[in-house]
Formats: C-alpha cells, structure tokens, sequence
C-alpha cells in the first residue's frame, strides 16, 4: 500500500451489519463501566452518540485494511487502548494508529477544513498513537458513507510542522460564521495537511468504492 500527502481520499457505504455491530459494542461499553468524556464535559449528554461514531470508525477501518475488529469500546473499562486502536506492520516497522472519526453534513470536503485533537490526548505521557488516522461519516439518499482522510504522524504536530494550537477558551469562527469555544487545549490541523489515506488494489475494488479531492 502506499499513501500519497494531500492529494485524495477515498469514501465506501457503510453497511447494516457494521452499524449493529458498533452499536453492540457501545451497548457493552455503557453497561460495563460508563465513563465520562472528560476533555469535553459539555458534551457528557452525547456520550452514547460520541462512542458510536467513535466505534464505527474503528469498525470501518478495521474492514478496510484488513484487521481484526475491535471487541470493546472506549468507556467500557477493558476498552482502554492509550492511542493504539490498531497496528499495521509493514515490511520495516509497525506503527500504531489512533482512529478519529467525526460526523459532517456533507462528504465534500476543503483544503482548509480541520481535525481537532485535543492537547491532552498528545501529551499524555502513556500515548503509544504514532500516527493519527482522520475518518468522516456522512449520509447520501440514506445511506451512511465513510470518507477515508487519511493520517498524521504525531511527531509532526509535536514538533510544530502541522497544526497549530489553541489555548482552553479561544474563540474561533465557522465557515457558516458561527462562533465556538475551546474548553480544552486543542490542536486544529488543516486537511490539506494530512496524508493521503494508504491504498489497494483490494480497497479500490471495493462495491461503491470512490475516490475524491479536496477542494
């Protein structure tokens, strides 16, 4: 597989089956040991929807890249992962990957759209993510679909080459003009400058596969 920087990304329909699968892992997560998002408590009302999506993505990626899917998710408390959702061995080094998935309106995206990655997260002194992988689910006519990003080395945000950080209560501004506070530490880090998601022939055939630019 190879990844190419900022020039594509790819999508593919998420399935039924994917769906209750990562519901089923969110149901065991709240029964089992509920806890907190701690580095967005104004979000504590939304934690079954933030471990959804969080486990869809790692269920998603898990089916793409060939890897076993996970048996538990974040909150259940034999879940906890310290930044390594997955590894993927290649032929000179492993490297562990920590899956950020999110939610947007829309799977078109812009050079100056961004991930956050809360400042904690990278700082944590038992993190064992070398790279940060970026997923977006959207829907189209009902059906879900998973836009495939692509990664950032962790090393790159911690040595200042890609995104920039916000202190706890910055304001910043939306594309529609809409206003939000950080209540946290938290690293923005454009689209344009993360990697390329890593791709197959096996990928490329899968059923509904599309590739995609930024804009």
């Amino acid at each position: 597989m190879k990844a190419w920087r900022n020039e594509f990304y790819f999508q593919i329909p998420v399935s039924e089956e994917q769906v209750r699968y990562a519901k089923t892992l969110v149901e065991y997560s709240l029964k089992h040991h509920p806890i907190s998002n701690i580095w967005d408590t104004y979000k504590k009302e939304k934690t079954e929807e933030l471990r959804f999506t969080g486990s869809l993505g790692e269920v998603l990626f898990a089916d793409v890249y060939n890897l076993e899917r996970p048996t538990r998710s974040f909150g259940a408390v034999d879940g906890q992962d310290f930044g390594k959702d997955f590894q993927i061995k290649y032929i000179d080094r492993s490297v562990n990957y920590d899956v950020k998935t999110m939610h947007r309106k829309t799977g078109v995206f812009y050079k100056n759209y961004v991930l956050n990655i809360p400042a904690r997260q990278l700082h944590r002194p038992d993190t064992q993510t070398d790279n940060y992988f970026c997923i977006s689910l959207h829907e189209e006519k009902n059906t879900p679909i998973a836009s495939f990003l692509g990664f950032m080395p962790k090393a790159d945000l911690l040595n200042n080459k890609i995104g920039i950080l916000y202190k706890k209560n910055t304001v910043r501004v939306r594309a529609d003009k809409t206003t939000f506070r950080f209540l946290n530490d938290t690293y923005e880090v454009d689209f344009q400058d993360i990697n390329s998601p890593m791709i197959s022939k096996r990928i490329r055939n899968f059923p509904d596969f599309k590739l995609a630019y930024l804009r």
